[in-house]
């Protein structure tokens, strides 16, 4: 078929710009190579002058270096077919939305009914001083403070504590203006690093340094702050000194201000690397000591003693804060006093700013005791996404304080009106809650941080334990001791979650791993945690169960960094220019961190576009027959999209076809019912007694296979790599032999002891 466009003009010009308007409206399916070429050629510049000659096209290469159309529209309707025929694809994601209506925008007033103009962010802050003095006269303008300070952790901590860290990009960007004018007396938003950073790659295929330039676009006023996990960046174990450096000059960059660092295990040397890589990109150090345990117990491990002891190493780092990071909600009023108030008297102009949880109920109590010790500043939540494994509520601390030597400047109308967009915006994100419903005094005993404690409920459902929940939280605490009662913060509290679900998967007592460590397949956290990749514990390592379990694995008794090369950049550049066409240095840091999720992130925008512009609730489930509903992909584009239906399943195919309106024209897209593509088969089940049988330790996806039919493996080798969300084991040969009858192939789901090949002696 011929299509021909005719466009005429007064001058050339005009002509030309109008044929190029025409051709932008033009789709063609099929042919890729058509309309970017016209276009190439249109806005050539020896067109655009008029000079053209008879063998122009044959004697101007460049014509032919075509940049496709970004075809949003229709993957973003490819997304949607598949959401309509076989639901929601995000991980942890349990049924449909409750609210179903739009949200409603708060009006923001003060007490004194003074409406705020939000039709821009504002310009009142303490950033201000940030930007004009920099660091260190910031540090001292916290320290004058004679109120306490407040940082809402809304957009990271609590959505990560309660909502599995679901929250997308749009539903904070949406709010993002209300509360530059709301909270411009907040010390701090927290809204980056930690587990959004992978997340937004891994599960809600997001690009999160987009996220951090939108919103620092949107609420210039108020300091960011971002939680680093020193040496290992915002990834799970350690990572060459000169990936963390980038990483940090790239925050910097796209707005970053400041950086909580801290190591999971306390290990200073780990933590210097987080404080140096940040002092080098210019932004504010927060040094930070992780609470664990009881100090007022003088049975538990770690002590004031040991605790004032990493402050002072902390202080000689030249941090230009100090943070206290209670991660599982167990610094007790009466230990937050003691703590707090020894730091305040050794170091008088020392900021300390004070984090916890409030799992046990009494983070209120905790942070105001803070505040009356010496603390400068304490984090909560807006009252709708706080308590429980959140933060404690920002209302409550503010009322409490209000009128005192600890006003903290905050306007509890300001706020309330706030908080009424997240209690709706709860709502809209119920398939990710936990089901709590209360506070958990139980958490001075198992001691599992409120940031894992609802993915941990989420991974044990998963992998068929949901019903051993109480079995699961007391195998955390013997995993612990396993361990050598280690601190407990991502990634080591991955690593007592891992070992408590292999546990409770395998049916192993703390003396079955004890005395069998030296036979079990451990994950492959608990295996990284041992050679040392996560840093030196306090007090060192269990013996001999490291050297078991290791077996001939390496160990490192040094900071991991010593031991690994540098990070390649120009290589990795060379392979993702290579891969996607290009790439900046924001993608050479997320593929640094997470090379393998990204590179899946960038297979699904291959395929589905930029999904961030779809409102939620069309995200997470699909719209009713004949619901009409809009996206905006860009300022002045819109899609007026209504689904019209659903066709019946193809028998020879598997596939159903999906009608959709879009701007008033029939749009239809072919999709894979998965549905009826799965068969109904159990596999069989590896029998105990039998040796030459070796089954799955624990459900999950078989992601890489090392061995094929036929093979020969001596005892321990890596025969496949299991993953349950989060979680990778590593299924190894029990003796030496040749492998046969392989039933699992990569991609696989497979349960608990399900058959995955014999190995003949």
């Amino acid at each position: 078929m011929l299509v021909k466009c005719t466009c005429h003009g007064s001058t050339y010009e005009i002509a030309r710009r109008k044929i190029l308007r025409a051709l932008v409206e033009f789709r063609i399916r099929g042919v890729k190579t058509n309309i970017p070429f016209l276009a190439s050629l249109l806005t050539h510049p020896t067109f655009i002058g008029g000079t053209c000659w008879t063998t122009f096209i044959d004697d101007t290469p460049e014509l032919f270096a075509l940049i496709g159309s970004q075809n949003r529209a229709q993957k973003l309707l490819s997304y949607l077919g598949d959401l309509a025929v076989n639901g929601s694809q995000i991980k942890g994601q349990i049924g449909e939305p409750k609210f179903k209506g739009d949200i409603i925008l708060p009006k923001i007033t003060d007490k004194t009914g003074h409406a705020f103009d939000v039709s821009e962010p504002s310009t009142k802050g303490w950033r201000n001083i940030l930007v004009e003095k920099g660091p260190e006269a910031f540090a001292k303008a916290v320290r004058a403070n004679k109120g306490c300070l407040i940082m809402d952790t809304t957009w990271r901590d609590a959505h990560q504590s309660l909502l599995a860290t679901r929250v997308r990009t749009v539903d904070m960007l949406n709010i993002a203006k209300e509360t530059s004018h709301a909270l411009s007396n907040a010390w701090a938003l927290e809204c980056w690093g930690g587990a959004t950073f992978d997340v937004a790659m891994r599960f809600l295929y997001e690009d999160p340094w987009d996220r951090l330039r939108k919103m620092r676009k949107l609420v210039p006023n108020i300091p960011f702050q971002m939680l680093l996990r020193g040496a290992n960046g915002v990834a799970y174990s350690s990572l060459p000194d000169n990936a963390i450096y980038h990483f940090c000059e790239q925050a910097k960059k796209c707005g970053m201000d400041i950086f909580r660092v801290f190591d999971a295990l306390n290990d200073m040397e780990q933590l210097e690397v987080g404080v140096k890589a940040v002092l080098k990109a210019g932004g504010v150090a927060e040094g930070t000591v992780c609470y664990s345990g009881d100090m007022l117990n003088p049975k538990k491990k770690y002590n004031l003693e040991y605790y004032m002891g990493l402050v002072d190493r902390i202080v000689k780092m030249g941090a230009h804060i100090l943070g206290i990071k209670d991660m599982a909600g167990v610094l007790k009023p009466q230990a937050a006093t003691l703590l707090v108030g020894s730091i305040r008297k050794k170091y008088p102009e020392l900021p300390i700013h004070v984090h916890s949880h409030d799992s046990a109920g009494t983070a209120v109590a905790s942070m105001i005791a803070c505040a009356q010790a010496g603390a400068d500043a304490v984090d909560a939540a807006t009252d709708s996404m706080s308590g429980m494994t959140s933060q404690p509520s920002i209302g409550a601390i503010v009322a409490s304080l209000e009128g005192g030597e600890f006003d903290t400047g905050l306007d509890t109308t300001a706020l309330r009106a706030i908080d009424s967009y997240w209690a709706q915006l709860r709502l809209l994100y119920s398939p990710f809650e936990a089901g709590l419903t209360g506070p958990d005094p139980e958490v001075y005993e198992h001691e599992i941080p409120g940031g894992q404690l609802t993915n941990l409920i989420f991974q044990a459902s998963q992998q068929g334990l949901g019903e051993q929940w109480a079995q699961t939280k007391k195998a955390y605490e013997e995993a612990n001791d396993i361990l050598g009662d280690i601190v407990k913060v991502t990634p080591t509290s991955k690593v007592v979650g891992d070992l408590a679900q292999f546990m409770v998967a395998n049916g192993l007592s703390y003396d079955d791993v004890i005395e069998k460590a030296s036979e079990l397949d451990f994950p492959s956290s608990v295996l990284e945690f041992f050679e040392g990749l996560m840093g030196q514990p306090y007090g060192g390592f269990p013996e001999p169960l490291r050297s078991k379990a290791l077996r001939n694995r390496r160990k490192m008794d040094k900071r991991p960094g010593l031991y690994l090369d540098p990070m390649d950049f120009d290589g990795i550049r060379k392979k993702l220019k290579d891969a996607y066409g290009g790439c900046t240095e924001t993608d050479v840091a997320s593929y640094a961190m997470y090379p393998k999720v990204f590179e899946d992130y960038k297979k699904w925008t291959q395929k589905y576009g930029d999904l961030s512009v779809l409102p939620t609730r069309y995200f997470l489930a699909r719209p009713e027959i004949g619901e009409e509903f809009h996206v905006e992909l860009e300022k002045g584009k819109v899609l007026i999209l209504k689904l019209l239906a659903i066709g019946p399943l193809s028998e020879q195919t598997g596939q159903r076809e999906v009608f959709y309106e879009m701007n008033g024209e029939v749009r239809q897209v072919t999709v894979d019912d998965q549905h009826a593509a799965v068969e109904n088969k159990s596999r069989p089940k590896a029998d105990m007694g039998d040796s030459s049988q070796v089954g799955a330790p624990m459900s999950g996806v078989i992601v890489e296979m090392r061995v094929k039919d036929g093979g020969e493996v001596s005892k321990g080798d890596p025969i496949a790599i299991l993953s349950a969300m989060k979680m990778e084991m590593v299924i190894s040969a029990p003796h030496s032999g040749k492998i046969g009858d392989l039933l699992v192939k990569e991609g696989d789901s497979v349960d608990s002891q399900d058959l995955v090949c014999k190995i003949v002696k």
